[in-house]
């Protein structure tokens, strides 16, 4: 180990291409998964270290995807980091003591009190030869690595990469999926709003003909429905696909709340409806307003149309240590265990039925779980069972 000389440089010539890599993967920045932490875990145990890291080297920080240590954040000066060394090798890289390498006590995270002395990484080398990142493990007092610890630390390395790439192939083959379901919805617009004008011409040329205008009437509404539901999933596919970005900003829950009520409460009260809110106190988090409001407003109007007439539904805003807590909650058809199943997914079929005749597209819950997700937040709902209502949450980190 006293002979390691650290690099004249640390950035590799392939550097450039590898860094177009690693975007592609589209892991940098994104919060922890169990998946990751599962697999840092393991290695902290083959080592019985402290501290295991996932981490990748971005052109001037190293990201942490899983950080198992005392250390906080998510990322360090690439300057800084061991992993900067480690992707250098072919060969997975161990410092058994860092205090016996000179160059290494160049890093603050070495030379600390309480800083890594052990350091042992395996690079997370991509099918066609980047090296991205490492899996590693670290200890504050020297230690020596065996050849079957190693070896299983880069196994685990390939279960990492592994994952991202195959994560990658999905996302590839959802975007083609996207794109083409994309071309056919807007090729379907066009007939669509032909049928209407089309419509509204024969309601012209057929005046006092009151079965005409019947059967045009529900053209008109099959046509609207038709619409509807391509702009449903026109909407939803522009926000899975990842072309829409969350503007954010630190508003009270309760006023965009409020906003949503007023742009349904013409539609409750057709229906005899009421909607109350009960926040005690300000709810401040950090969201996409606009977003937030669809949320809000999807879920408004799901209870709207389920709900029976003359019935409350109430929008409650809770707080706890590490969330906001939106529900809506009304007093209509309840859920049964079946729908339990199939909520938030695209075109569910419930065994409510809108209890004013409404139209439903079938994706207003599954646009709910998707913006959830994008604000890093979760979705579900909870319900007694049928004729007793149901409560839908949404909860938000603070």
């Amino acid at each position: 180990m006293s002979i390691y000389r650290k690099p004249a440089s640390i950035i590799p010539q392939n550097d450039p291409e590898r860094l177009k890599k690693l975007y592609r993967l589209e892991i940098l920045d994104t919060p922890a998964e169990t998946t990751f932490d599962s697999l840092a875990q393991l290695a902290a145990e083959i080592f019985d270290t402290p501290g295991a890291f996932i981490t990748f080297v971005d052109h001037d920080r190293v990201f942490f995807k899983s950080n198992l240590s005392t250390l906080e954040g998510n990322e360090i000066k690439r300057q800084d980091s061991l992993c900067s060394l480690a992707i250098l090798e072919d060969q997975s890289t161990v410092f058994e003591d860092t205090h016996q390498v000179p160059d290494l006590l160049e890093s603050p995270y070495v030379a600390c009190d309480g800083g890594m002395r052990f350091y042992a990484g395996a690079p997370l080398k991509t099918s066609d030869g980047y090296q991205l990142g490492t899996i590693c493990v670290t200890d504050s007092v020297p230690r020596t690595a065996t050849d079957k610890q190693m070896k299983m630390l880069e196994r685990l390395s390939t279960v990492v990469v592994d994952e991202l790439e195959q994560r990658m192939m999905a996302r590839r083959a959802i975007r083609i999926q996207t794109d083409l379901m994309n071309m056919a919805v807007h090729d379907l617009k066009g007939p669509a709003a032909n049928i209407a004008l089309l419509s509204d011409l024969v309601l012209k040329n057929a005046a006092g003909n009151e079965k005409v205008k019947e059967l045009v009437d529900k053209m008109k509404v099959c046509t609207g429905d038709i619409n509807e539901r391509l702009e449903g999933l026109l909407h939803l596919s522009l926000i899975e696909n990842g072309n829409f970005k969350l503007q954010k900003e630190e508003v009270d829950l309760a006023a965009i709340a409020k906003a949503a009520i007023r742009n349904f409460e013409l539609l409750a009260r057709q229906k005899s409806q009421t909607i109350e809110l009960k926040a005690e106190a300000p709810v401040m988090v950090e969201v996409d307003p606009g977003r937030m409001q669809e949320i809000i407003e999807n879920l408004l109007s799901n209870a709207i149309k389920y709900a029976y007439p003359s019935t409350p539904i109430r929008i409650i805003l809770n707080t706890t240590e590490k969330a906001a807590i939106v529900e809506v909650r009304d007093l209509g058809q309840g859920l049964s265990k079946g729908d339990m199943k199939k909520l938030f997914t695209k075109f569910a079929k419930l065994s409510a039925v809108p209890t004013g005749k409404e139209r439903s597209s079938g994706l207003g819950l599954s646009i709910v779980k998707t913006l959830s997700e994008l604000h890093n937040g979760k979705v579900w709902a909870e319900s007694e069972g049928k004729d007793k209502g149901s409560s839908f949450f949404v909860s938000l980190p603070l």
